[in-house]
């Protein structure tokens, strides 16, 4: 797979709990909600045609950098996420992930 990472530009909205690329005219997006010290990332999505280009990744390097910057926890409660996050452990720098807080039970 080729690793298009100079050429994703993830904004994050943090009125909308959000990371968010635009590329034409869709978007891809990773869901977040910020508790006391805690980035927890809920979900991440991206359309089947932006696959394959590495941007769900660049949303988690985005979170990573945003916990970073804001001292913040990250507690990865998306699959995605917290999968990526175990396979690429040199990513995460000085951030602290939280494997251990479960996501809340389904209603």
């Amino acid at each position: 797979m080729t690793d298009h990472s100079d050429t994703v530009h993830v904004v994050d909205i943090p009125a909308e709990n959000r990371f968010v690329v635009r590329i034409d005219d869709l978007e891809a997006e990773l869901l977040y909600r910020v508790s006391g010290d805690h980035l927890i990332l809920v979900h991440t999505e991206v359309p089947e045609a932006l696959g394959g280009r590495g941007i769900a990744g660049q949303l988690v390097r985005a979170a990573l950098r945003r916990a970073e910057s804001d001292h913040l926890t990250i507690v990865p409660w998306c699959p995605f996420a917290r999968r990526w996050l175990k396979e690429h452990p040199d990513e995460a720098g000085g951030v602290h992930v939280d494997f251990k807080t479960p996501p809340p039970p389904e209603e």
